[in-house]
């Protein structure tokens, strides 16, 4: 089948295919410039008039203060169809946003980590089926909260929890913010003491110490009984490092990254790139952005920090370029330009629905790592078959395999009040004629 890949980045900078302009109005483009653009768009099933509209979506959340930048990127069959850099990578600098610009992608990175929990698998270093106690023995005899009349009721659980669970989110465990669990996670430096819960980027004990503590807390469901979104891919990156001998950050590198050329993926930047990393924004009460305070609630410690922590479910930086490379090589069936990571097989375990109606009763389910798209109309235009996530900081991503699409929304807006990924979504699939 063909795939192709949009991505998708916000900013404050206008950029057309590499091109990059203030956030004022641009020069119109000559007439043979507009008319080869729209040749190379119709070539790709796209119209040109239709991409427009993009434009204008884009530029009008800029306009309207409710992002203060982003990056969009469109691939069809790998190759772009559409590219823009809109507003500020960081508005008090005064620097614009870039193609090149790098985003914290949170949750994003729980694809990458699957990835590399899935190559250990196919080695025979893994079981889905097998049993987390395995690599992390605090799993052994793990237990569920309850609520009560009288208060809360802690009791074993009814069975081990698998690698499998880990990977749907069916295993109970959340990110220990819920008020059942709340006060105990954070007694333990987890949960609310860690700020948003998922963020690690803080602290200077290694991801495993910190998931072998979080195995002698309570989880808030039995396994394989509700899908609960929580610290499951920050375990499983523990496990990685178990089953492989080496630290997270580099098997990814050197297994994912590397080969794929991803050159700006990684859980922290050098010094020296710190100018090139996008600021953090957060919609205020009227619904304009205002700039998120230093800490783990806003900007982070993804240059200065200790660099001893590498979350596996929410601590990458990335590009829009580097993500939607990494998304085509999962739309092509595990591999990119002659570089093998995954089996056919093993994505399909990826891209389709394990998990049945613990997800979602309304058409979508949730794969090895992605939320699928099980029924047309569950999630927009988006086909049937169609699979992606998001993350924390504003980030978003679609891979539509009917029509042959990838696409990523990069912001640094958190919290996000505003719908620019849905607007996003339903621009690109209008502009689709073919």
């Amino acid at each position: 089948m063909r795939s192709p890949v949009l991505i998708v980045v916000l900013s404050s900078t206008l950029i057309w295919l590499g091109t990059s302009v203030c956030a004022q109005p641009a020069r119109p483009a000559s007439p043979a410039t507009e008319m080869k653009k729209a040749a190379e768009s119709a070539a790709n099933g796209f119209s040109a008039e239709r991409l427009k509209r993009l434009d204008r979506v884009l530029q009008k959340y800029v306009d309207d203060n409710q992002v203060a930048g982003a990056v969009a990127l469109v691939l069809r069959d790998g190759k772009p169809v559409y590219q823009r850099a809109v507003g500020w990578s960081d508005r008090e600098a005064q620097r614009k946003m870039t193609a090149d610009t790098i985003f914290r992608i949170a949750s994003q990175t729980k694809a990458i980590t699957t990835t590399a929990v899935l190559a250990l698998v196919e080695e025979g270093k893994i079981g889905i089926t097998e049993p987390v106690s395995h690599f992390i023995p605090t799993f052994s005899k793990t237990t569920v909260a309850v609520k009560t009349d009288s208060g809360i009721n802690i009791v074993p659980a009814r069975r081990p929890i698998a690698i499998q669970d880990l990977l749907t989110h069916t295993a109970g465990i959340s990110y220990g913010t819920d008020p059942l669990v709340a006060s105990l996670y954070e007694a333990k430096g987890l949960g609310p003491a860690a700020g948003n819960g998922w963020y690690t980027a803080d602290k200077t004990e290694p991801i495993c110490e910190t998931m072998e503590r979080l195995g002698s807390l309570p989880f808030v469901a039995q396994p394989g009984e509700a899908f609960v979104y929580g610290y499951n891919t920050d375990i499983l990156g523990c496990v990685v490092e178990k089953a492989s001998g080496m630290p997270l950050d580099e098997f990814i590198r050197t297994r994912i990254t590397e080969p794929l050329g991803l050159k700006d993926t990684r859980f922290f930047l050098p010094a020296g790139q710190r100018e090139r990393l996008a600021a953090v924004y957060a919609s205020g009460s009227d619904g304009t952005v205002v700039r998120a305070p230093e800490g783990s609630k806003g900007q982070g410690h993804y240059v200065d920090g200790p660099h001893k922590s590498f979350a596996g479910g929410a601590g990458l930086l990335s590009t829009a370029r580097d993500y939607a490379r990494f998304l085509e090589m999962i739309r092509n069936g595990g591999a990119l330009d002659g570089v093998r990571i995954l089996a056919p097989r093993t994505v399909e375990l990826m891209t389709t629905n394990q998990s049945g109606m613990l997800h979602s009763a309304t058409g979508l389910g949730f794969g090895f790592g992605f939320e699928t798209v099980d029924r047309y109309g569950a999630k927009g235009m988006a086909g049937v078959g169609a699979f992606g996530w998001g993350g924390a900081y504003g980030t978003t991503y679609e891979v539509d395999r009917i029509g042959h699409l990838v696409s990523v929304l990069m912001i640094q807006l958190m919290p996000n009040r505003t719908d620019i990924q849905q607007k996003f979504s339903n621009g690109v699939y209008q502009a689709m004629v073919n």
